[in-house]
């Protein structure tokens, strides 16, 4: 199938038929497993004795330490988590190609829960298509991102930018954007440039808890109902998915899962209940909680809704976007 007919079977699947988050509880939503299947869309790997990651230099010490597949072994125990999606983790230009071959053996041994990639590339970069096309026949690599969060504001539209995202729509392949949330109306401006590529919102598009939190409003990154606007645009253009993830690590110390509804309520509202999937962001998510105790907020947050949309949410989602069936 087509990239542009996908999206649009994607649309009106869920832009037309889809009911809204908010029911009353289905007879089947008292009978969901405790164990439900997980496809974790959201996990980051380092090993500092190979990679250099700068960004780390200004983060707590409890992100600055190697984590291998074996600490999210530990860390996801108990969880039933069937397979994860690697995201790059912005090592230095020079290590790219070094992370992706990294990340494709690990896939292809088998041997790891991580069953596919998405790889750093500067989208920005006229070598940017020389780059991906290493990539364009191997099925362990779905996507791109090409971290904006830090980025001058305006860089995802320069000309440049906006072809390399193109060119990812004609290889099949999505493009995770992480941005700061004052700048999804340039994201948005950004996925209308692109309507041949896949594009997956990371982070609920990077909400802050504290701007739904009334003690700590003065302390967020954004204003919560232009969040709420932004994000509402974002999910009225078909080629956008929303990956429920990231959110935890930007709680205060003191926190309850009542603290995430508002954000993750919002984006499975917008998006609807096909354009969802869950993202760990270990071991980033440890600046908050560990995983398994964001894994239970987010469960206990959608525990009324309908089963079948939970188990959308948690992993049948993250195949089909994804792509991890092929």
């Amino acid at each position: 199938m087509q990239r542009r007919t996908f999206l649009r079977t994607l649309s009106a699947a869920a832009l037309v038929g889809t009911q809204p988050w908010r029911l009353s509880p289905g007879a089947d939503a008292k009978q969901q497993p405790l164990d439900l299947p997980i496809v974790d869309t959201h996990q980051h790997l380092w090993d500092l004795e190979r990679f250099q990651l700068d960004w780390l230099k200004g983060t707590p010490d409890v992100l600055k330490r190697n984590y291998l597949t074996a600490d999210y072994l530990e860390a996801t125990q108990g969880l039933n988590v069937q397979k994860s999606v690697y995201l790059e983790v912005d090592v230095v230009v020079e290590q790219q190609r070094a992370e992706a071959d990294y990340i494709i053996e690990l896939i292809e041994s088998g041997k790891h829960p991580t069953a596919a990639g998405v790889i750093s590339g500067r989208c920005d970069s006229p070598e940017f298509a020389d780059y991906i096309s290493a990539y364009k026949n191997n099925s362990a690599i779905k996507g791109v991102r090409d971290l904006l969060q830090g980025s001058p504001r305006g860089r995802c539209l320069k000309p440049q930018f906006v072809k390399s995202i193109q060119i990812l729509g004609e290889m099949g392949l999505s493009f995770d954007m992480t941005i700061r949330p004052s700048e999804l109306s340039d994201g948005l401006k950004l996925v209308q440039q692109c309507p041949d590529t896949l594009f997956v919102i990371d982070h609920c598009g990077v909400a802050d808890p504290k701007a739904f939190m009334p003690a700590h409003r003065d302390e967020a990154a954004h204003d919560a109902e232009t969040w709420r606007r932004d994000m509402a645009n974002l999910a009225k253009e078909p080629n956008t998915v929303c990956k429920i993830s990231g959110i935890v690590a930007h709680v205060p110390a003191e926190w309850e899962t009542g603290d995430l509804a508002p954000i993750v309520n919002h984006c499975l509202e917008v998006f609807g209940p096909d354009r969802v999937m869950f993202g760990s962001d270990w071991p980033v998510c440890l600046l908050g909680a560990p995983l398994s105790r964001w894994v239970a907020a987010l469960k206990e947050i959608v525990s009324l809704q309908p089963f079948e949309h939970q188990q959308k949410l948690f992993h049948d989602n993250a195949i089909r976007h994804y792509r991890l069936d092929a």
